[in-house]
């Protein structure tokens, strides 16, 4: 007789549902809500997160956050937790420590108090050996939906009050410096003041690095970093957020402007606005050999381009040129190699060698990139500009090694970078740069939440470039590929939500697929014409290669066979009514159209279908089935009222 299964327990059918979501059987702990009349906030691993006054939101976050020299942020171990609930208000208060790589550690106490009328967070740090670190403090985070390009008024170190405009394009240094304390208007009748205590604090533009927030924090950037907390001195802030409401709004009542819970999402779709972009994948030199192994699974892909990641400072030679000489054989897409600059030679015999080396492949090339090694790390503000060639003398030395390929430029980093040394794109055929979500966060919320700040990228993008310039996105991925703000990514053994790292866990689950759509749909607008959105094998990759499985596709693997098929697609004016919860892309083929929708979201979302009769669904009841074949999720006939699992992804056709 065959040996008796147990059927599996909750507990197991829990851990298998994270993998298929997050790639990762990691807990995260449900955050507890906390009220103070109309006040709401949300105690995320002891800060406060979606604080919000009659359901609006007024800070995204106030968190204490302590830094590591490579601008890692640090998971503090908490204790002796003790959260209250009364009438009047609530309190929190703990200790916490952390400790760096060296072993020497920070502890802190903090302690949070709110009422109907606001909030307080204060913190003691008390390091009890010398501690090092890029940052140790508070860090405030506004939303960027509706309140960028509205007044604030600012009160700085030395009690001038300066009545400004949070920036509406994504400034490239800091709007406000020497800030003690910072209004805005939450919503008609409603005034909220923020208030910071112990130190310097200034704004950055978090949009410049996909964050959806200006970030208030502590320590001027200006100041050298890393630095040395010294043993045994007692540091102390504190922030507190004062609410200004009109009478009439202090007691509890129905959210400002929330939206009908039980009620479907609507779209609305319109004309053509453009066409979708191509869609590629990145291929580097260690990833060649197990790319080539899975040839037969990129070809299901059918990417428009490949990517080709060349890095001499990394010992990239012929043989990393042989290797893209034979995938570019096997696939028809455009070919783009992108070459990094050692600049230790002059440029122009540093170009003609990588031509030589692509010559001797026989490497076919569309397209090549070029950007300065010493670019790809950033510069920050009040830091001395590194040396480096004039970017005209650089693309003009590409041009000549290059005559017969397309010439690009801009960044291989971020945004960030791009804004702060803006490329002189008059001598590109098109111009490139990358993002990054986990840069400052990687909570998956967070991770999300940056698609709310890709429209002001590509804007301000264009502002820079201008309308009519090609423009490319990508490689941009869950993981970080390179730290332009340290000297390493850092490694993720236990395949946790971590920032910094290239190994991110979700790439492997449903969340990267909704990522990925979701992504795309908002490149749309900005007219970008082609989109780097994974690898096929690696940390970024769509596809698990091993002994036992070499065929494992992930939920992202779907998302991108579907983006390459609609790839050069005319597009349609699409608008979702609930951005935060669902985005979608409308697309127009053949006297037919498809809708695709991602759920960016931990919970079902209804969607009322603007057209559609049937649709395919890729989620947790199709996704593991599909995991081992290059098969499409099945269509089936559709209601006008479609709901959407978790991070589920939906092809609509009508």
């Amino acid at each position: 007789m065959p040996p008796h299964t147990a059927e599996p327990t909750t507990r197991e059918c829990k851990a298998a549902r994270r993998l298929l979501y997050f790639g990762t059987e990691e807990v995260v702990a449900a955050p507890r809500l906390l009220r103070a009349g109309a006040l709401s906030a949300e105690l995320v691993d002891g800060n406060l997160r979606a604080i919000r006054y009659a359901g609006r939101e007024v800070l995204r976050a106030i968190s204490y956050v302590v830094r590591d020299k490579d601008w890692g942020t640090y998971a503090p171990a908490l204790h002796a937790v003790e959260a209250s609930e009364t009438a009047e208000g609530f309190s929190v208060a703990y200790t916490a420590g952390c400790i760096g790589r060296d072993g020497k550690r920070l502890d802190f106490r903090a302690r949070i108090e709110g009422t109907p009328e606001g909030l307080s967070f204060a913190v003691e740090a008390l390091p009890p050996d010398d501690f090092l670190t890029n940052r140790c403090g508070f860090t405030i985070l506004h939303p960027i939906v509706g309140l960028a390009g509205t007044p604030v008024e600012v009160e700085h170190v030395d009690g001038s009050v300066e009545h400004a405009a949070l920036p509406d394009l994504i400034a490239p240094w800091q709007p406000f410096k020497d800030m003690r304390a910072i209004t805005h208007e939450v919503a008609p009748g409603v005034r909220a003041t923020c208030r910071m205590e112990g130190d310097a604090f200034e704004m950055e533009d978090q949009r410049n690095w996909s964050d959806a927030s200006y970030k208030t924090y502590v320590r001027p950037l200006a100041l050298p970093w890393p630095y040395v907390l010294p043993a045994n001195v007692p540091m102390r802030q504190s922030v507190t957020l004062a609410i200004h409401a009109d009478q009439a709004l202090q007691a509890p009542h129905p959210a400002i402007g929330a939206p009908v819970a039980h009620s479907p999402l609507r779209i609305e779709t319109g004309g053509v606005i453009g066409r979708t972009p191509a869609f590629g994948l990145v291929i580097t030199p260690e990833e060649t050999a197990a790319t080539l192994a899975a040839a037969p699974i990129l070809a299901e892909i059918g990417p428009q381009t490949l990517l080709f990641h060349f890095d001499p400072t990394a010992g990239h030679g012929a043989e990393a040129m042989a290797g893209f000489a034979q995938l570019a054989a096997l696939q028809p897409a455009e070919t783009v190699l992108e070459c990094v600059l050692p600049c230790q030679r002059p440029i122009e015999a540093e170009l003609a060698e990588v031509a030589r080396l692509v010559a001797q492949a026989g490497l076919r090339l569309d397209a090549v990139a070029v950007s300065p090694a010493v670019d790809r790390q950033s510069t920050p503000p009040g830091s001395a500009w590194p040396d480096c060639p004039p970017l005209e003398a650089v693309y003009a030395a590409a041009r000549a090694a290059f005559p017969s390929c397309r010439i690009g430029g801009g960044m291989f980093s971020y945004f960030t970078e791009l804004n702060r040394k803006r490329p002189p794109h008059a001598a590109l055929d098109f111009v490139t740069h990358c993002t990054c979500p986990i840069v400052h966060d990687a909570d998956d919320r967070s991770v999300m939440q940056s698609l709310e700040a890709l429209p002001f990228i590509l804007r301000s993008a264009r502002a820079i470039i201008g309308a009519a310039k090609p423009y490319r996105i990508g490689p941009s991925t869950l993981g970080m590929r390179q730290n332009p703000y340290g000297a390493r990514t850092l490694p993720n053994p236990e395949r946790r939500r971590m920032t910094m790292t290239p190994d991110d866990p979700r790439q492997r689950g449903l969340f990267a697929a909704a990522f990925m759509i979701g992504y795309a749909a908002r490149l749309v607008a900005a007219g970008v014409e082609s989109f780097i959105g994974a690898a096929l094998t690696g940390p970024f990759g769509l596809v698990e290669m091993s002994a036992t499985d070499p065929r494992q596709r992930s939920p992202a693997f779907h998302a991108a066979s579907l983006l390459a098929e609609l790839a050069g697609a005319p597009t349609l004016g699409c608008v979702v009514e609930g951005e935060d919860r669902v985005l979608a892309l409308a697309v127009e083929r053949y006297e037919s159209r498809t809708l695709l929708l991602a759920n960016l979201t931990a919970d079902d979302q209804r969607v009322a279908l603007p057209w559609g009769e049937r649709a395919a669904l890729l989620d947790e009841d199709s996704a593991g089935d599909l995991a081992a074949t290059g098969r499409r999720p099945a269509f089936r006939r559709v209601d006008s009222v479609l709901v959407l699992k978790p991070y589920a992804v939906a092809r609509v056709e009508g």
